[in-house]
């Protein structure tokens, strides 16, 4: 183990995966024993993607439906442009949909 591996849980497995994009915050890749790659999303990634529908939600408690919607419509048009990058590595390989 390197001085730049992080150990969460005491193990760490390494494994081969297969990146079909960059290796940037919404990288495609297929891990093994998977027949569809899927999105490797960054932890700060993720935790944005959760505040963005917490705005979302806060905002129709309170009733908000404006702010509610335009909050909405960033987290669908972010939403929109990762599922069009996945869609893109996937036409680059060949590979079929998974839905």
């Amino acid at each position: 183990m390197s001085a730049g591996d992080v150990r969460l849980d005491g193990v760490v497995e390494r494994v081969e995966a297969e990146l079909f994009t960059d290796g940037g915050n919404d990288a495609v890749v297929r891990l093994p024993g998977r027949r569809f790659p899927g999105v490797l999303i960054q932890g700060d990634s993720l935790h944005i993607l959760r505040s963005d529908l917490a705005e979302v939600s806060e905002a129709c408690e309170r009733g908000d439906l404006d702010e509610a919607r335009d909050s909405a419509g960033l987290l669908l048009s972010g939403l929109d442009a990762l599922l069009a990058r996945y869609s893109a590595a996937l036409d680059k390989h060949e590979l079929p949909r998974p839905y």
